[in-house]
Parts: C-alpha cells; structure tokens; sequence
C-alpha cells in the first residue's frame, strides 16, 4: 500500500495537501543552506527526514517500480509524506474511494452480465432489495475504511513482511504464497464468520447482512461495518505473520473484494465440491447455521457445518421451480424462527408493508 499511496501523493495528493496547508516559503539563503546540509537516501521511502529529502526518497522509490517522477509539489505542505497523521488520513480517504469504486464497478457488472434476474420472483426477495442493498454497503464503506486504515498505515511504516523484489524469498516461496494466503485467511474468516453467528453477536452485527436471504452482487458489501471489518481482518493479519510481495497484497485487497461479489451474484456455475461458489453460499443465506468458508469447503467440511447446495440450483428448470421453492421457504422460516426468533424487520416484495 505504500506504492498507492506514493503513486496517490504524486499524481494529486501533494498537490491537495500543498493548496490546503502549504508550507513555509524560505528565503533563497535558506534554501541554499538547506540544499548544502541535505542528503537524499535511495532505499526506505518512509524514514524520518528532511521535507526534501523524504519527498525524494519516497519518489525514487516510486519512480523505480512504476516509472512515474516527483511533482513540484511533494515537498510544498506542512504535512511531509512521513507524517503519520498525513498518512492516515490520506490511506483512509484512498481506502474509501477506492473500496466504493471497486464496489460499484465489479457489483454492476456482476449485475449486468452474471446475476440472475429470476431471482426478482423468488418470495424472498425483498421490496426494494438492491436499492436498501447499496444504501447499507454506502454507510458501511467510511466506516470499515476509518477502521482498515491502521493496518495499511502498518504497512506503509514498515511493520509488516512485505517486500518489493519478487525474488527476495525464491523462486518456490513466491509461488507459495499465494496458496498460503488463501488457506490462511479461509481458515481464519471461517472462525471469525462462525464466531459472528454466535447469539450473543449475531443480533447486534452479523444479523444486518442475513437481512437479504436472496442477496445480489450489491449485497456483498451490505454488512454492519464492523461485521465487514471483522470478516476482512485475516487479509491484513497474513503479512504481520508472513512474508507477502508489495503487489500481491494490492492485487489480493481487489480479488477478495471481486470474490465477495461473485459468491453474491446468484449464479450458479460450478457444483464443485471444493469451491465455496455463490450456490455455496446462497445455502448460507438460506438456511444461516450452514458453510461459513470464503473461498473452499474444507473448514466447513472439517467443523461440521458444510451444507451442498441443492442440485435443483444447477439447472435453470427446477431452480426457480415452485417445488424447490417452497421448499426453501418452508425450512427457512423455520430457521428463522430458531435464529432470529421473528421475521418482522423484512418486507417482501410480493406482501403488504409489516406493521410497526
């Protein structure tokens, strides 16, 4: 994350941060004496140095991996690129952007192309579902962003195992580590999802995003805040504990939020018995106490609690049939009822509003 932000910081957050607190203009004798008194380093981009000597350091990191130079501005604000307040801030705010954007774009085309649009006919499909979808996802982004921004701001001090040469840990690690990171953090999203189903928890945080017992893609992010942080902090654990390459930690922060979407998008492609899919998942949404994996079955299949999908699911005669149907229906409420205990805060689409 250190390269975003540096490539943020140059590209228009210098340039922000110059027009809102610019910093003192010295005098040309100051200038002089400063430029005699200064050394650039070329290695850590984010040590305590100079104004000058940081903005430069942090920009032939930069220009190094991504071939993009300093602007005029990397040095012209009160808060240096060091500062750790600038830093939060700025990864807060990119974090924000960035996480709505990438929402919204692999959301709408999953939408578009993927998401089945029979859904709209199932009974369970809630009045004005996408519209209270996006809205929950919208308030939950600043949020769970406020709450992210630590643990790059971690990263981009130095306190992680990331690192920048792909062949820092051979040839064997680099390949490894992708594995690693996805059984990793499966098991520990399987404990912590598990977790949030406990009674005393669910009601106050996970209950929020079991509202949409037929989600769509615009469901995948529609948690209380907390509940989407707590489900994300395996990401950011992984390089605490264990090497990670720069660019597979940017490049798996954007898979795990595509694959969030895709286990929403109603699509029911593979019946695969390793690969926690969207049908995997719509048995969660469904029936509640069933496959809590993120990505395969293997923790649900080891701690019990793996469900198969139904293979009516898989065939566009029977999945929207009324048989199959009915049956969901009928064993859904019935695990409402023992979950929830009532289902008074959803209205469906095809009832009369529920009396308050």
């Amino acid at each position: 994350m250190d390269i975003v932000l540096s490539l943020c910081d140059t590209l228009f957050l210098d340039r922000t941060y110059a027009a809102l607190l610019p910093a003192h203009r010295p005098s040309a004798a100051d200038a002089v004496n400063q430029l005699a008194n200064q050394t650039i380093p070329a290695h850590s981009p984010r040590i305590p140095v100079s104004v000058k000597a940081h903005a430069y350091a942090s920009a032939i990191q930069l220009d190094q991996l991504v071939g993009i130079a300093p602007g005029k501005y990397a040095d012209l604000s009160l808060l240096t690129r060091d500062d750790p307040i600038r830093e939060f801030f700025s990864l807060f705010l990119i974090t924000w952007f960035f996480g709505c954007l990438l929402y919204f774009i692999s959301s709408t085309l999953s939408y578009i192309f993927v998401f089945d649009k029979d859904t709209f006919k199932h009974p369970k499909f809630l009045k004005d579902q996408i519209r209270q979808e996006i809205w929950v996802s919208l308030k939950a982004h600043p949020v769970m962003s406020l709450l992210t921004a630590p643990f790059f701001l971690l990263e981009v001090r130095g306190y992680t195992l990331l690192f920048d040469d792909a062949s820092t840990y051979g040839n064997l690690y680099f390949y490894l580590q992708f594995p690693i990171f996805i059984i990793f953090t499966d098991a520990v999203i399987y404990l912590i999802h598990r977790g949030l189903h406990h009674p005393a928890i669910y009601r106050h945080l996970h209950k929020a995003h079991h509202k949409w017992i037929m989600p769509s893609p615009f469901a995948s992010h529609a948690f209380h805040p907390v509940d989407g942080w707590a489900q994300s902090l395996p990401y950011h654990i992984f390089p605490l504990i264990l090497p990670l390459w720069k660019f597979a930690y940017v490049g798996l922060f954007v898979f795990v939020n595509i694959w969030t979407v895709m286990i929403h998008d109603g699509e029911y492609i593979s019946n695969s018995p390793i690969i926690n899919g969207a049908a995997c998942h719509t048995m969660h949404h469904l029936y509640f106490n069933y496959n809590y994996g993120q990505f395969t079955t293997l923790w649900d299949r080891l701690g019990g609690s793996y469900r198969p999908p139904n293979l009516e699911l898989f065939y566009k005669e029977t999945k929207m049939g009324k048989a199959e149907v009915e049956r969901q229906v009928k064993e859904m409420e019935h695990m409402v009822q023992q979950v929830e205990g009532d289902d008074s805060f959803r209205q469906y689409a095809d009832e009369p509003k529920k009396l308050k």
